[in-house]
């Protein structure tokens, strides 16, 4: 029987046509998801014709060349997996069937609210979540208790915690109200619970946290639970600039209630960091 060249391993035929990344075709085929021309398969090299053949995942045909990104606004209490073996609400919970084939970019933690992209687009995923590009990703803090003009120094300079350098790439303090501090604070990258423990170092216990934008894509006044499609010119994030190198920051002048930012000083008025 002649050979058919123009076959390939199964996970490699759909990431190539842009239906779905490898890692969740795999996933697919080990819960029995997975049919190629109506039959169910159970080998992530089984060899197909990605123009000849019929792709479904639960019976449902899926979309060939079909790359999309949304961003959800993470409700509180809600986990950022496909599924969770405790039984609690997941970020797929929130979207129509056809959008459940999409992968997170990065994760929140289960108490993080805010902007949270999914996608089918490894490229785009890789590329979003390399600390090499400095994608800027912005969040609104508050932690327990009154942050000094030294409690700022020290964030905005880095610690170690637990073997790792924790810097934040800005840092800004809002206002303080009552026994809170509200704070903005961007990264370039996606440490484990770096907000969390950045603080927490620091004596504050971060109370909220929410993600407003990732790179130049916007949060805005998408409501929880709610999401969107990300927009051609949203989508086009490699041409957005990498963050500045920020210099060790020298104390302030003023009290902090002034709203000084250790980055560079903010406008009257300004909230949050343009991102840039």
């Amino acid at each position: 029987m002649e050979r058919d060249f123009g076959k390939v391993p199964l996970e490699r035929a759909l990431s190539k046509l842009g239906a779905a990344s490898r890692s969740q075709t795999r996933d697919w085929i080990m819960k029995g998801r997975l049919q190629v021309n109506g039959r169910t398969v159970h080998d992530t090299q089984f060899m197909v014709s990605p123009e000849k053949d019929k792709f479904t995942v639960d019976g449902r045909p899926m979309q060939k060349d079909g790359w999309q990104a949304i961003m959800l606004n993470k409700p509180k209490a809600v986990v950022t997996t496909a599924s969770d073996e405790k039984g609690r609400r997941t970020v797929f919970d929130l979207l129509p069937s056809e959008l459940r084939t999409l992968h997170p970019v990065g994760r929140l933690d289960m108490a993080t609210t805010g902007l949270l992209l999914l996608t089918n687009d490894t490229r785009l995923s890789a590329y979003l979540t390399d600390p090499a590009n400095a994608i800027l990703r912005t969040y609104l803090v508050t932690v327990a208790g009154e942050m000094t003009e030294a409690d700022l120094a020290k964030a905005a300079a880095g610690i170690m915690d637990e073997g790792e350098f924790l810097k934040p790439a800005g840092i800004t303090l809002r206002k303080v109200s009552g026994r809170e501090s509200h704070l903005t604070v961007q990264l370039t990258e996606g440490k484990n619970r770096e907000i969390r423990r950045l603080f927490e170092a620091l004596g504050h216990e971060v109370t909220a946290l929410k993600r407003v934008a990732f790179g130049p894509v916007q949060l805005g006044a998408l409501e929880p639970g709610q999401f969107r499609r990300l927009t051609k010119e949203e989508l086009n994030i490699k041409e957005t600039p990498p963050a500045p190198a920020i210099k060790r920051p020298q104390p302030p002048r003023h009290r902090p209630h002034d709203h000084k930012s250790f980055k560079r000083k903010m406008p009257p008025g300004r909230r949050h960091f343009k991102s840039r």
